[in-house]
């Protein structure tokens, strides 16, 4: 059995505790490996570590850091077929959607190979008489990012390719159920020239993120994952005075009106509804239809639906693999029986889909409800599967106001071929992410991640421009040297001029 270990001080460690865990191919339902877990002292050593690396790090220079992050994105780019595969083997989705986990990863990397320009101040000269004005960005220290198994590789790299070309040192808390790539960019890392404790890995589950929030070396603390944990982790990191990012769950809604292009419109339902099982935080879950769109648009769903192929991820061809766990096939499994006892129309049932050579993996098939009304839990809760929800409204105002009053706002779209209510809908709406006839509105690198609402707790997104000043923090400057007239003693307050 393959043991997966942490790294720390750039060399795989088992640790001090005994505890592991079990990881599963998802597509065959057998273990394929097992992760040691942290404990307190498993996360002590490995914040020490980091502690330890952040002077040297720190100091290092601007050139040096944009370098290495040069060659580490060489290194990944030269790999991404090596990463894709082991994600799609520890989480189940298809080699190729995996390959795009990657490739948006990636992107975060390139972001910060130019991180000489992202950290310039400004410098303001002759504020007063010989005195001089200026800003600069400096690393906080030692900062931990805990990440979720829907996309083991680009999340991470959401986090610390940013942190670390800022001259933080890291502390990484990946999904135990899919840990093996990020120790495979650890190494990755190490090839690339990045000094030894400048990124650490840790697996564990709940006693290690406790750990890691209270732990006094650890200044920021950066989280993906559901809302009820994104809250806990806001408030516990902040009230031990650490700065936190933490992004929470979603339930996205997509818009479709009548003007609608419904081909379109049914491309996008389908390929954001079930991309990846439905396991994205950017997934599409309800179809808000206005008018008689739903009677044109569903029945083109349908069609797309039939001619998806539910396969392992590694299969050629496959489009839509098995959810990551059978404990979540089960949890999925669930809403669907509630959303038919509810009294939502079943078009489409994914339950007791078996794939052949495969009956014990995690497989549900593509599902499609019409009908649903917003007290159903298949509409309040997020199910993280491929669970397609469509909720008819009369009227355009209806649709936006029901998506304003959902307690998430991570991302939404709208297709329509009408500019003025396309508009209306970009200033109207209480989301963070908007996507105009873009069924999923991911912002690229340069720009930065975060939803509003329940979906987001803390003042900065994640990566982009929120990521640098997230990761630093600003320092003002004033100096004035030393001139042959001596002023003397003033005591009362400055005054320019």
């Amino acid at each position: 059995m393959n043991k997966i270990n942490h790294w720390v001080s750039g060399s795989h460690w088992e640790g001090v505790g005994s505890d592991t865990a079990p990881v599963f191919n998802p597509a065959t339902g057998q273990q394929s490996a097992e992760v040691v877990l942290a404990g307190d002292e498993d996360v002590n050593q490995a914040v020490a570590a980091a502690a330890l690396a952040f002077p040297a790090w720190r100091d290092t220079p601007l050139t040096r850091r944009q370098n290495i992050m040069f060659e580490f994105r060489r290194i990944l780019n030269d790999r991404k077929l090596d990463l894709a595969r082991q994600v799609s083997a520890e989480h189940g989705k298809t080699v190729d959607d995996a390959l795009g986990e990657v490739q948006r990863g990636l992107e975060v990397v390139e972001f910060v190979c130019n991180i000489a320009h992202l950290l310039k101040g400004d410098y303001s000269e002759q504020v007063s008489t010989a005195v001089d004005t200026y800003t600069i960005r400096q690393p906080l220290g030692v900062v931990a990012g805990i990440t979720p198994f829907n996309f083991p590789a680009m999340v991470p790299m959401w986090m610390y390719p940013v942190a670390i070309a800022c001259g933080n040192t890291f502390v990484l808390k990946p999904s135990e159920k899919d840990p093996s790539v990020s120790m495979m960019a650890a190494e990755m890392f190490q090839e690339a020239g990045l000094p030894d404790g400048v990124f650490n890995v840790v697996h564990g589950q709940k006693p290690a993120v406790d750990a890691l929030l209270a732990h006094p070396d650890v200044a920021a603390l950066s989280f993906v994952g559901s809302t009820p944990i994104a809250r806990y982790m806001y408030e516990t990191g902040t009230k031990n005075g650490k700065r936190v990012q933490a992004l929470g769950g979603a339930k996205n809604h997509m818009i479709v009106l009548p003007d609608a292009d419904m081909d379109l419109a049914a491309d996008a339902a389908v390929s954001a509804g079930y991309g990846s099982a439905g396991e994205r935080c950017m997934a599409i879950s309800v179809v808000v239809t206005v008018g008689d769109a739903a009677d044109r648009l569903l029945p083109k769903v349908r069609e797309r639906m039939a001619d998806l192929t539910v396969a392992p991820g590694d299969v050629e061809g496959a489009q839509m693999g098995p959810l990551v766990t059978k404990q979540h096939l089960e949890r999925v499994a669930g809403y669907v029986d509630a959303g038919e006892a509810a009294g939502a129309t079943m078009l489409e049932d994914g339950r007791g889909l078996v794939v052949e050579g495969h009956e014990e993996g995690y497989f549900i098939g593509p599902t499609l409800f019409d009908n649903v009304t917003p007290d159903m839990s298949i509409y309040r809760d997020e199910i993280f599967g491929p669970v397609l929800s469509t909720v008819r409204t009369s009227s355009y105002q209806e649709a936006i106001d029901l998506i304003n009053a959902n307690p998430y706002g991570n991302g939404t779209a709208i297709f329509t071929n009408d500019g003025g209510a396309a508009r209306k809908f970009q200033n109207e709406i209480q989301v963070g992410m908007v996507g105009i006839n873009v069924p999923i509105p991911v912002p690229l690198s340069f720009y930065s991640f975060g939803g509003w609402k329940d979906s987001n707790f803390g003042d900065h997104a994640i990566y982009g421009p929120d990521g640098i000043h997230f990761y630093t923090r600003g320092k003002v400057i004033i100096s004035r040297w030393p001139d042959p007239i001596h002023r003397g003693v003033d005591l009362g307050f400055p005054q320019h001029g």
